[in-house]
């Protein structure tokens, strides 16, 4: 995707929380309207090199979109930067991140990940996942061989299938084009969100809000309260509707609301 001037329309929110359980934070959030840049990467590794591996994928990635690169080509950098850190210091031995991230240019977007952090599209319709998850528990969905609601519980669901910083495989950076339409929300959030709220919760949370900036903080504090046991990160972006389509007649949404300019 080209790099464009940034749109000053595009409404967004962000919040990253450690939860009720981890004593520190391996989550890690970027917000860049200067590029249309909005990403989350959830660390692994232990002994707080998850946070570095997060905080190192996120800065290289910024680096090299603002180099020019498009999105694929700086998210494989970001992975070979992990693999050479890891590499150069024996107590980072193992680290790696999970990656989502997003390049906006007016309403339409590209969308890419690896691992098992995720994307959704939010709006009167429903809930729709965008990401698909480089995980055990969906490989075994995928197969038949485990329910959405199986997958949720089981012991190796914390085992993903790809993630930045693990060296020596064949990375995949999973991809989608889209576009963004009026009273439509997308959301980027870590696992220590959707392993506390199904989808229903989070669109009706999604319904419940007055702003942006109070839906990032019910989403997290609603996880919290249903456990907390991960790391939380959620931002959530969305368009006015003249800007997502400014042709289209506007209906109401009960997304609406979230989505009004600000008053001068």
């Amino acid at each position: 995707m080209p790099i464009t001037p940034p749109e000053s329309n595009l409404g967004f929110a962000a919040l990253s929380v450690v939860g009720r359980v981890r004593r520190h934070n391996e989550d890690a959030i970027l917000c860049c309207p200067l590029l249309g840049l909005w990403a989350v990467a959830d660390g692994m590794g232990g002994h707080r090199r998850g946070e570095v591996a997060s905080a190192l994928a996120l800065k290289t990635l910024q680096a090299l979109l603002r180099r020019g690169d498009d999105l694929p080509t700086a998210i494989h950098g970001a992975h070979a930067a992990i693999v050479e850190a890891a590499e150069a210091d024996e107590g980072s031995r193992g680290m790696g991140t999970t990656l989502v991230a997003v390049r906006f240019a007016g309403a339409e977007f590209q969308l890419a990940w690896v691992g098992d952090s995720r994307a959704y599209r939010i709006g009167t319709r429903g809930i729709e996942q965008l990401s698909h998850d480089h995980s055990w528990v969906q490989l075994m969905i995928d197969a038949g061989s485990l329910s959405v609601e199986e997958a949720r519980i089981h012991p190796r669901r914390n085992v993903v299938t790809q993630c930045l910083g693990q060296a020596g495989q064949a990375l995949e950076v999973a991809r989608v084009q889209g576009r963004l339409g009026h009273g439509e929300l997308l959301l980027l959030c870590s696992d220590g969100l959707t392993r506390e709220l199904d989808d229903a919760q989070i669109r009706q949370i999604c319904a419940d809000a007055s702003t942006l900036d109070v839906l990032v903080s019910e989403l997290v504090e609603v996880a919290n309260r249903q456990g907390g046991r991960d790391n939380i990160s959620c931002i959530v972006l969305g368009l006015p509707a003249a800007v997502a389509d400014p042709v289209a007649e506007r209906p109401r949404s009960f997304l609406e609301k979230l989505l009004k300019p600000a008053k001068s």
